[in-house]
C-alpha cells in the first residue's frame, strides 16, 4: 500500500470518473453470467471477488457472503470506491453481479476475472454512468444554476 495523500484542511478530493468523455460519479457494470460453474462454492466465490478487487485496483473494506439452502449465494464486497455484489442461481447456471466503482478503480478489469473463474459460456455486460450531473468540479454550481 502506498502512502496516503495529505490534502489541505477543508479540501475535498474529486473521485469522479470520466467515461467516454462524460464526467460521472462512477461506472456501474451490470454483469450476467450464463452456463456458469462454481456458483454454490462460497470459498471459491469469496476468492474470486477478492481477485476482482485486486484486478480493479480497488480497496476492500468488507466482504460478506451468505449461502442459501439448498443452494445459492448472495453477497457484497464493500469497497472504498463503492461495491461488487453477486447473486447466484446454481441450478440454472446463472449469476447476476453489480460492479460499481468511482475514482481510480477500473471496474472493466472484473469482467475477464469473472468470465474465467466461473467458466461462463455467455457473459452480458451493461454499463451505467451514474451521477452525471452530480460529479466533478463545478457540480454544485451546475445544480445551483438549474434551480
Amino acid at each position: 500500500m502506498g502512502t496516503a495523500e495529505l490534502l489541505p484542511l477543508g479540501t475535498r478530493r474529486d473521485h469522479s470518473v470520466v467515461r467516454h468523455g462524460v464526467r460521472c460519479a462512477g461506472v456501474h457494470l451490470i454483469i450476467d453470467l450464463y452456463e456458469a460453474k462454481h456458483l454454490d462454492d462460497l470459498p471459491y466465490i469469496e476468492a474470486t471477488l477478492r481477485r476482482c478487487v485486486d484486478a480493479a485496483r480497488a480497496t476492500l473494506l468488507h466482504l460478506h457472503l451468505h449461502r442459501f439452502q439448498p443452494n445459492g449465494v448472495s453477497g457484497v464486497a464493500v469497497l472504498a470506491e463503492s461495491h461488487i455484489s453477486i447473486h447466484t442461481w446454481p441450478y440454472s447456471g446463472y449469476a447476476a453481479l453489480d460492479v460499481f466503482m468511482c475514482g481510480d478503480a477500473d471496474p472493466d478489469q472484473c469482467v475477464p476475472v469473472l468470465r474465467e473463474a466461473f467458466a461462463a459460456k455467455r457473459v452480458e455486460v451493461s454499463e451505467l454512468r451514474r451521477g452525471r450531473d452530480a460529479a466533478g468540479p463545478g457540480a454544485a454550481e451546475r445544480r445551483d444554476a438549474s434551480r
